[in-house]
């Protein structure tokens, strides 16, 4: 499908664009080390990042955003664990999970390469329910560069509701059908797309841990504009418009 009039590509980043399963995982697993615990690491540290989808996902639809993603991570893991009786995960423990883990999260291996072609033609916006301080740390960390970042933390109003897409557009002074979005989660382009956004499927099978299989909190509707699977290739998708 033609890409004419594209000016800006936004991008859900946490998933799409970060590993948050092998940060989660291994910050539970040198959590249980300390404590001489094993448990499923794997199974843990998806369900942490159910329950903090579920904590922020359309937060703004009857009053105002009550917390960020930091804060939801928290309670989140405070309620996980005490649900599965690890007490002896102290201060520090938590610390390091619900905080250290998702500020420190690696990107995907293409990220880096893939955002600075991307650039190089179009402006290229982190749009996501992340909050300020946890894009800023992995961009330093991972070396990305972006030239906006539109954290529904600062919209007001968070993703799936369609308010928080036409007001990320209208940050960025272009109409919804002059933005790509840029997600591995149907759910997020749906969402997208129903306010006029052009769509780009990035598939990133090991986003729940390797051989996982995960129902996303949405049903597929696609097909969408494009269906890729990295950064690389979409950047040369949208070099040849």
């Amino acid at each position: 499908m033609s890409l004419s009039g594209v000016k800006a590509l936004t991008f859900d980043t946490g998933g799409t664009l970060l590993d948050w399963h092998s940060g989660f995982r291994e910050a539970f697993a040198e959590a249980g080390r300390r404590h001489g615990i094993d448990r499923d690491w794997a199974q843990l540290a998806n369900e942490l990042r159910r329950r903090s989808l579920a904590a922020m996902l359309d937060q703004g639809r009857d009053e105002p955003p009550s917390h960020n993603i930091d804060e939801a991570h928290g309670f989140c893991l405070d309620a996980l664990v005490a649900d599965e009786k690890l007490a002896a995960f102290d201060g520090a423990d938590r610390q390091s999970i619900a905080w250290d883990a998702p500020h420190s999260f690696p990107a995907w291996p293409d990220v880096r390469d893939g955002l600075r072609a991307l650039r190089e033609t179009h402006i290229v916006a982190s749009f996501t329910i992340l909050s300020y301080r946890l894009i800023i740390d992995t961009a330093r960390r991972n070396g990305l560069t972006w030239d906006v970042v539109l954290s529904c933390e600062g919209l007001g109003i968070y993703k799936l509701l369609p308010e928080a897409y036409r007001r990320a557009a209208a940050r960025l002074q272009l109409t919804p059908d002059q933005c790509l979005m840029v997600a591995s989660h149907p759910y997020d382009l749906d969402a997208a797309r129903s306010v006029g956004f052009r769509t780009a499927l990035i598939r990133r099978p090991d986003e729940w841990g390797p051989k996982a299989r995960e129902i996303p909190p949405h049903g597929q509707s696609g097909p969408y504009d494009l269906e890729l699977d990295d950064l690389i290739e979409l950047a040369r998708v949208v070099a040849a418009v």
